[in-house]
């Protein structure tokens, strides 16, 4: 009901009730004992109704006005116990045609025990508390990112996908402080290798509200390619969707370069020592072996008692230190690859270097009636060691063309191609292939064969990893017998 000119509560009825239900806020009072309600006028119409046009109960505000979110304070707020204790509190009301809004109640309880009541005033505040909330919001998202880094803060609005920027991303981005982006502008200043890990991750904390915290490389508006680390959290509201994403964008591009030399010199250092240790150990494999059996032969020559027998064990002897000879040539190449790693490596073409090689082996080639294809359209060229690139493909011809199958025209197929930055060979053949099972763990081991072919000498593929690898690259082989055999080198 609304309050009446005659009601015993106010002195001066009739002037004070005039007042009450014509200001533009909302008066009223809740008897305790018999939970009746009364409204002033100004109540109803700070809730954009007209007197008595809803229910005036505790029941149906509670119920059906007050934001559900907001039932707790309200409640503690008119329950306190303490006499004449003053409560103010911020509430959300469900006004007729515009929804919640924000009001600020002033309640006050009754201090005559004969009439436990509790009264106050109803106030809108909405457009205050709006401006207030949109504050502390631009506050707390630049107080957050400082406090998280003392980098560039973002944040983007998932319904407009729209991007907001602190004035340090700007000078990150290198644009106009008056510059508009969205998210997919701001994943389009990524480089095109990390744009879906960019892209992926803001789908995904989306969808499923996930964090991500990203080192990617990143090129400004000004063509500046530096490393950032690209960090977030999802904002989610009372259903636990995500409403909008809050991160950092940081410049580390100093520190990543420093933590690159370091990995790729621990890297080098790793590879260096195993090649180290795979070289001490090839040496002593193999000298002890040529050294065990020349000394085995002294001692049967000083042991012989004919000229006959000396000149049998002797040939033994030169055929040993023969083969002591060529071992030391090898391992004098195992090592001239290390020494040569620091040599400068110059633009070299593929074509022009494959060709060189065909020529070389013209003979043999004619010979086997083999057929070479290439292509190294896809990629033309390499900055390489050129002797080393040479090498590696006349170690691939030649041993395409050693076990080429009798059964067949030989076809070997050589081309190159680009991906990730990285430039490969591929290198295959219809041959006699090798048996993976029995000896894939073997096929890159100095002095290992697996055919039995004259010629072979197990040393061409050792030096080719060797090669390969010293350079930072890898070598992989897939192969079939009596299908062929095909190697993927990453040369870079």
């Amino acid at each position: 009901m609304s309050f009446k000119e005659d009601h015993d509560s106010l002195n001066s009825a009739s002037y004070f009730a005039h007042v009450i239900n014509n200001i533009n806020a909302g008066i009223w009072e809740y008897n305790i004992n018999t939970n009746e309600v009364n409204w002033s006028d100004g109540f109803y119409r700070v809730l954009g109704y007209e007197p008595g046009e809803i229910e005036s109960s505790y029941s149906f505000f509670y119920d059906q006005v007050l934001y559900h979110g907001d039932k707790k304070i309200f409640a503690k707020s008119i329950n306190d116990r303490s006499a004449n204790n003053t409560s103010t509190v911020q509430v959300r009301l469900l006004t007729k045609n515009d929804g919640y809004q924000w009001f600020e109640n002033v309640s006050r309880r009754s201090d005559d025990p004969a009439n436990p009541q509790i009264y106050g005033s109803l106030t809108n505040i909405h457009f205050h508390k709006l401006a207030e909330l949109q504050s502390a919001q631009k506050e707390t998202l630049f107080f957050e990112g400082g406090k998280i880094a003392r980098v560039a803060v973002w944040e983007a609005d998932v319904s407009s996908m729209n991007l907001t920027l602190s004035s340090e991303g700007y000078e990150l981005f290198d644009l106009n402080s008056a510059a508009k982006l969205s998210v997919d502008d701001a994943v389009s200043f990524f480089e095109p290798d990390y744009r879906p890990i960019a892209a992926s991750a803001i789908e995904n904390i989306i969808k499923l509200c996930r964090s991500f915290d990203l080192e990617l490389c990143f090129r400004s508006a000004k063509n500046r390619v530096f490393w950032v680390r690209f960090k977030a959290i999802p904002i989610i509201n009372d259903y636990g969707k995500c409403i909008s994403i809050r991160g950092i964008i940081q410049d580390i591009d100093q520190a990543k370069k420093r933590e690159v030399i370091a990995q790729n010199a621990l890297n080098l250092s790793n590879d260096q020592n195993k090649r180290l240790q795979n070289f001490a150990y090839i040496v002593s494999h193999n000298l002890r072996s040529h050294t065990g059996n020349l000394e085995f032969m002294v001692n049967l020559y000083n042991d012989s008692e004919s000229k006959e027998e000396r000149a049998e064990v002797f040939e033994h002897i030169k055929s040993i230190s023969s083969s002591l000879n060529t071992t030391v040539k090898h391992l004098e190449e195992v090592v001239k690859i290390q020494a040569e790693i620091n040599k400068d490596k110059k633009v070299v073409d593929f074509q022009e270097t494959f060709e060189t090689i065909i020529r070389a082996l013209k003979g043999n080639i004619n010979d086997l009636n083999a057929k070479i294809e290439y292509d190294f359209s896809k990629a033309p060229e390499i900055n390489y060691i050129p002797a080393y690139l040479e090498s590696i493909m006349q170690n691939l011809l030649t041993n395409a063309l050693k076990y080429s199958s009798k059964n067949r025209q030989p076809l070997i197929r050589c081309h190159t191609f680009k991906m990730n930055s990285h430039v490969y060979l591929i290198f295959e053949d219809n041959g006699m292939g090798i048996d993976m099972e029995r000896f894939g763990t073997e096929v890159f081991g100095m002095y290992k064969t697996f055919h039995q072919n004259s010629d072979a000498k197990g040393i061409g593929l050792f030096i080719t990893r060797n090669q390969v690898e010293s350079l930072g690259g890898t070598i992989k082989l897939e192969s079939t017998v009596d299908v062929g055999t095909k190697f993927t080198i990453k040369l870079t």
